[in-house]
């Protein structure tokens, strides 16, 4: 698993937050889009392992898709920076997720996995962009709720991830407080303890 899907993939609150966040470190690989998929129950293990094997039979779709998605999660991060600057969304960056939303009719259906049932999209035409519908019906959700929406970004200034903010408060700043959060305790605590000890050193002299 790459380290991008492992530092965003349960930090985002909403699917399409965390998807934005797979190219919060640059463009990423087929393998990386799968994983994301499989880890967030688009596919499943069996069906992500014949998606892998496209690059070899069918780069050109592979690679169509791979295009898609990354102008797809571009256009999340882009809209949800602006709400989050509170500017005005501009049409042509929605346009990526109206072009997934557009052409991705189908219905959901149950179906079996290792046991197990679970609900999975089935697409009403081929081809493989239908893999994106659900984020980028998550995407338009959140753009409709227009300045209701809760999207965040880290407080963390080296950090800049999203995040959507659940907590009861509504006072979530970092992406995670087992990582930024605790940096910033950190850090905080090492200036205190600087700023003591130079105090301490001053009085003493």
């Amino acid at each position: 698993m790459n380290s991008a899907l492992q530092s965003t993939r349960t930090i985002g609150g909403r699917l399409s937050v965390d998807f934005a966040n797979l190219t919060e470190s640059g463009d990423v690989s087929w393998e990386g889009l799968i994983t994301f998929l499989e880890t967030v129950r688009i596919v499943s293990a069996t069906r992500g392992s014949q998606l892998l094997e496209l690059t070899r039979t069918d780069p050109q779709t592979a690679d169509a898709l791979l295009k898609k998605s990354h102008r797809l999660s571009m256009s999340l991060r882009t809209v949800f920076g602006a709400m989050i600057r509170k500017e005005k969304v501009s049409g042509e960056w929605i346009e990526p997720m109206n072009e997934v939303l557009r052409i991705t009719e189908g219905h959901d259906e149950l179906v079996q996995d290792d046991g197990t049932w679970k609900i999975e999209f089935v697409a009403r035409e081929g081809g493989l962009d239908w893999l994106l519908a659900a984020i980028a019906r998550s995407g338009a959700e959140i753009v409709t709720e227009g300045t209701k929406a809760r999207i965040r970004v880290c407080a963390n200034p080296g950090c800049g991830l999203f995040f959507y903010d659940n907590s009861r408060t509504r006072r979530r700043r970092w992406c995670s407080m087992s990582v930024c959060g605790n940096r910033h305790k950190v850090a905080t605590f090492a200036r205190k303890h600087s700023a003591a000890v130079k105090k301490m050193a001053a009085s003493a002299s």
